[in-house]
C-alpha cells in the first residue's frame, strides 16, 4: 500500500516499463526523474560528492560509498567457497567465476570465451589490430596498458624487480625469474635429441639449430650463413671494421668479447 498517489504511480512503472523522462542530449529514457538527474551529470561533468580523505569527487553517493572502502579497508563481500573478501559486489561476482568456470563473454570472431568483459576487450585487439595506447616519448603503439607501462621503464630507467641474492635489478618480473636460475642452477628446457638442458627457452631454440642445420642469419655482404644472431653480429665486424669491446683499464679495443676477456688477464693476472 502507498500513502501518496505519486508514489503509487512511480511504483507502477516497474510493471509497465514506462519511461517518461527523456534526456534532451542523448535521448536515453528513464523511469524516474531522479535517475534522469543523476544521468545528466555525465553530460555536465558535475560531481557533487566529495571524499573528505583524498578530495576525489564522485557523480553519485553510491560511488563515494564504495570509494571510501579504500580508506577504511572495509571488504564486506565474501566468497563462500574460499573466503576471499572484496570491496565491491561486482568484484566478488567476477571472482566466483574462477570457482564455477563460467565464461559468459564470447568473442564473436573466434568464439573464444572469457570470464571477464575486460579480458574480452583486450582479446578483441588481436583481431582488429587495434593498438590504442601510445608512448608519448617514442610514439610506439601498444594494445595493453600493462605492456605500455613496462615499455615506459625503458625511457625512465626504472628497474623495479630486484634479485634478493645479488641485488641486480630488472625491468620485468620475467627477466628476474630467468635470472634466478643462475643462482638456483635450474635448467628446465631440455633438448629432446641430445638431452642437453638450458636455463632459457631462447638458448634451447638456438641449440636446436645445431641438429636441424638451420642458419637463419645471413650476411648480406658475403652470403655466409649463421645459426646464431650473436655469431652473425660478431662476423659483421669483419666487414664494418667495428671494434666494440673496450678495455676499461688501458682503452685497448677488440672486435670480439672473447678477445677482451683474454686480454683482461694481463691486468688481473688470472690464468686460464
Amino acid at each position: 500500500m502507498f500513502t501518496q498517489q505519486s508514489n503509487f504511480q512511480s511504483h507502477m512503472r516497474i510493471h509497465c516499463t514506462d519511461k517518461p523522462f527523456n534526456c534532451e542530449i542523448c535521448d536515453k529514457m528513464f523511469r524516474y526523474n531522479g535517475n534522469l538527474k543523476v544521468h545528466m551529470r555525465i553530460h555536465t561533468g558535475d560531481k557533487p560528492f566529495k571524499c573528505e580523505v583524498c578530495d576525489k569527487m564522485f557523480r553519485q553517493q553510491s560511488y563515494l560509498k564504495t570509494h571510501m572502502r579504500i580508506h577504511t579497508g572495509e571488504k564486506p563481500f565474501k566468497c563462500e567457497i574460499c573466503e576471499k573478501v572484496f570491496t565491491q559486489q561486482s568484484h566478488l561476482q567476477s571472482h566466483k567465476r574462477i570457482h564455477s568456470g563460467d565464461k559468459p563473454f564470447k568473442c564473436e570472431v573466434c568464439e573464444e570465451m572469457f570470464m571477464q568483459q575486460s579480458n574480452l576487450q583486450s582479446h578483441m585487439r588481436i583481431h582488429c589490430r587495434n593498438k590504442p595506447l601510445k608512448c608519448e616519448i617514442c610514439d610506439k603503439m601498444f594494445r595493453h596498458k600493462s605492456t605500455l607501462k613496462v615499455h615506459m621503464w625503458m625511457h625512465t630507467g626504472d628497474k623495479p624487480f630486484k634479485c634478493e641474492v645479488c641485488y641486480k635489478m630488472f625491468r620485468q618480473q620475467s627477466h628476474l625469474k630467468t635470472h634466478m636460475r643462475t643462482h638456483t642452477g635450474d635448467k628446465p628446457f631440455k633438448c629432446e635429441i641430445c638431452e642437453k638442458v638450458f636455463n632459457q627457452q631462447s638458448h634451447l631454440q638456438s641449440h636446436m639449430r645445431i641438429h636441424s642445420g638451420d642458419k637463419p642469419f645471413k650476411c648480406e655482404v658475403c652470403d655466409k650463413m649463421f645459426n646464431r644472431r650473436s655469431n652473425f653480429k660478431c662476423h659483421m665486424t669483419i666487414h664494418t671494421g667495428d671494434e666494440p669491446f673496450k678495455c676499461e683499464i688501458c682503452d685497448k679495443i677488440f672486435r670480439h668479447n672473447s678477445s677482451l676477456k683474454v686480454h683482461m688477464r694481463i691486468h688481473t693476472g688470472d690464468k686460464p
